[in-house]
């Protein structure tokens, strides 16, 4: 899990807490809150279903390692992936609220996985402040980004669809390239991107060879590497704003160039 310092005293490495401090400043009862509730844990491996579509409501899920999805089947047997979640996302706080799942949710990869009683979370949530506006902000960045997904489906053509998820998907991962490295981990197969793009695998496999031979991105061994950022943000037509503070700490000159 990723490391970070909180207000210069506490070195953390639990991912959600690192998700949620960008949101609000977290005090160290908050963090200590946190840790506790993420406590009760479990694995699962690459492609196995937390909770399926149709089930009743289970507990809030938190990935602390590993990425999952949600997705819907559609009844010829199609996959739609309606977002990709990563180390220190949490899933549908609100979903308590139905009476059956709309949606299912999958591990990716290799995911640990904290399980949270709703009950206990709301508990938290109603004696933490600072803890309830860091969730509430998540889940309007979440939906931020489901609203750009939907952009991209009704109006990119296929390369600027791909071009964006990737930028959006390398700022959520990595926030930044201090060391002018631009790659990070991307576990996600061409099968996977193809659902979530709208696109066949062999739609896909076409335009990341296009991508390649411009010199602008690749993906080699489940990691990203762009070779030219601001060209393939140009592609997209990529803009941060609706990652709000997902993107809080880019380089100035990054915000110049896209802002």
């Amino acid at each position: 899990m990723a490391e970070i310092i909180l207000a210069g005293e506490r070195r953390l490495t639990n991912t959600f807490v690192e998700r949620l401090s960008r949101c609000a400043s977290l005090s160290e009862r908050d963090v200590a809150a946190l840790e506790r509730i993420c406590a009760n844990t479990r694995r699962y491996p690459a492609q196995q279903d937390l909770i399926r579509e149709g089930d009743p409501p289970g507990p809030l899920y938190v990935f602390l390692e590993g990425w999952g999805c949600r997705y819907k089947m559609l009844p010829e047997g199609g996959r739609q992936v309606l977002a990709v979640m990563m180390p220190g996302d949490f899933c549908d706080m609100h979903t308590g609220l139905l009476n059956e799942m709309d949606h299912s949710i999958a591990a990716v990869t290799f995911s640990q996985v904290a399980i949270i009683d709703r009950v206990e979370m709301q508990a938290l949530i109603e004696s933490h402040p600072a803890i309830a506006k860091a969730c509430w902000l998540q889940q309007l960045i979440d939906l931020g980004v489901a609203r750009s997904w939907i952009a991209s489906l009704g109006r990119r053509d296929a390369t600027e669809r791909l071009a964006h998820l990737m930028c959006e998907l390398f700022f959520r991962a990595c926030g930044n390239s201090e060391d002018g490295q631009w790659q990070c981990r991307m576990p996600l197969s061409q099968i996977l991107l193809a659902d979530a793009l709208g696109l066949t695998p062999a739609h896909v496999s076409r335009v990341l060879r296009k991508l390649r031979s411009a010199g602008v991105m690749e993906l080699i061994d489940d990691e990203l590497v762009i070779a030219d950022v601001d060209k393939l943000m140009e592609i997209a037509g990529f803009d941060h704003h609706y990652l709000q503070s997902k993107l809080r700490q880019l380089r100035p000159e990054l915000h110049n160039s896209v802002g």
